[in-house]
């Protein structure tokens, strides 16, 4: 990913590294690990196979990673409605690969080995162990959810934020180290004058350290920031809120999972304790909101989160009212956007190639490393991969902003790029 954007991918990361600490149990295949959709040849030609890697069953529980799947699904299934790519239907096979290496390897095997995919698209990994395998056999992978730090090791893997490292397949980053921006606290220090700022995190090493990035960076912005820790197996909360009032935080951060959000949340309720701003990340950008924080509806009303793509709920956008369409009445969520972006971004790819004449994987990558940015019609913020000898010190960051409102989702704060800045970028070791 690009530096901009690695904090974010951090945050994305906590929840997967911290459930499968906590949580796994084996790695054994799961009964779906050879899911796929076949469909009919269309008239125009051979059908053109991707493949989709998602970690639908696993330590994370069900549909907690399924929603790039679901999203790239729908632009495919729209686009095979539409005649496809110049008449060659796109013939989408996923497969689950459980949560586990072992698993996810079985899947890389199967889709590059077996089913001869074209590229993949929208893998959601929670442990992405085959991906030195995609790219020893060159295979695209364009627009993936960076779980784990591949997308900034491998060349051939295209990560949904982008990229500015070597990528050499070496060490992640540069020589190991990943960098993220300050833009997040930075947004919030100017636009809600937030001065004091609260990280709550489990007792447990990867919470823990995550928990210390987001303090690190609170604290190049200038706040004073208040460090909160539970005990994963018997949280004590109310401990916490009543902490909360009296250090008078402006901003809550976390580094737990979605239960102990929402038991954060509670125990604020039942104290009255109120924050300017409860901010969370992309992988709780979803409708299930009102259902989750359901007994706490004063907490709900303080929740904001911030990332690189355009708000699902801004529907006076064009591309967000297609994705909307193509999607139906199902629940809807931010990755589920960013999978049909993913979708979208191959199919471009794949589009410019065949208006050259041939389609080739070395033409559909030419599109991806090329110098312009690439937006998706909008719905993401600009993306590029730059395969830099150095990280930057600094860069000029947009950022995605929306905040809760009953009855009306998620409300977009400000155009996303036009919420921008001129941050310090800072390492960390993945």
């Amino acid at each position: 990913m690009s530096p901009s954007r690695a904090a974010e991918a951090v945050a994305a990361l906590l929840l997967a590294v911290l459930l499968a600490l906590l949580t796994a149990c084996g790695s054994r295949l799961p009964e779906r690990v050879f899911e796929t959709r076949p469909t009919a040849n269309p008239s125009g030609g051979e059908p053109l196979r991707v493949g989709i890697i998602t970690s639908a069953t696993s330590p994370v529980g069900g549909q907690a990673l399924t929603g790039p799947r679901d999203g790239a699904r729908a632009w495919f299934d729209a686009l095979n409605a539409r005649g496809g790519l110049d008449g060659r239907r796109v013939e989408v096979e996923t497969c689950d690969d459980g949560g586990s290496g072992v698993g996810d390897n079985a899947c890389v095997h199967r889709l590059i080995d077996e089913r001869r995919v074209f590229a993949l698209v929208a893998t959601t990994a929670l442990n992405y162990a085959g991906a030195p395998l995609v790219a020893r056999a060159g295979v695209p992978d364009i627009g993936g959810q960076p779980l784990t730090p591949a997308y900034d090791t491998y060349p051939h893997l295209y990560g949904i934020y982008g990229s500015s490292a070597p990528r050499t397949g070496r060490a992640p980053g540069w020589g190991g180290t990943l960098y993220g921006g300050t833009e997040v606290y930075h947004w919030f220090r100017k636009a809600l004058g937030a001065r004091t700022a609260a990280v709550v995190s489990y007792n447990q090493a990867a919470s823990a350290a995550y928990a210390r990035l987001v303090a690190r960076g609170l604290r190049a912005e200038g706040y004073r920031v208040v460090e909160e820790q539970v005990d994963f197996a018997l949280p004590n909360f109310r401990a916490v809120a009543a902490d909360l009032r009296a250090q008078h935080a402006d901003l809550l951060f976390d580094a737990m999972d979605t239960h102990g959000n929402v038991r954060l949340c509670e125990a604020m309720e039942a104290l009255g304790v109120k924050v300017a701003a409860k901010v969370t990340n992309v992988q709780n950008w979803s409708s299930a909101v009102s259902h989750d924080y359901a007994r706490a509806p004063g907490c709900r009303a303080s929740l904001w989160v911030t990332g690189s793509s355009r708000n699902y709920d801004d529907t006076g956008h064009p591309a967000v009212r297609a994705f909307r369409t193509a999607m139906g009445d199902r629940p809807l969520s931010q990755w589920q956007l960013e999978g049909w972006a993913a979708a979208m971004w191959f199919t471009d790819a794949a589009r410019s190639c065949l208006a050259e004449g041939a389609l080739t994987r070395g033409c559909v990558e030419e599109f991806m490393n090329r110098p312009e940015p690439y937006t998706a019609r909008g719905l993401l913020l600009p993306v590029r991969f730059e395969h830099l000898a150095r990280p930057p010190a600094a860069r000029n960051t947009c950022l995605s902003v929306a905040r809760w409102q009953d009855g009306r989702g998620w409300v977009s704060q400000g155009e996303m790029t036009e919420n921008c800045a001129t941050v310090p970028q800072l390492g960390y070791r993945p």
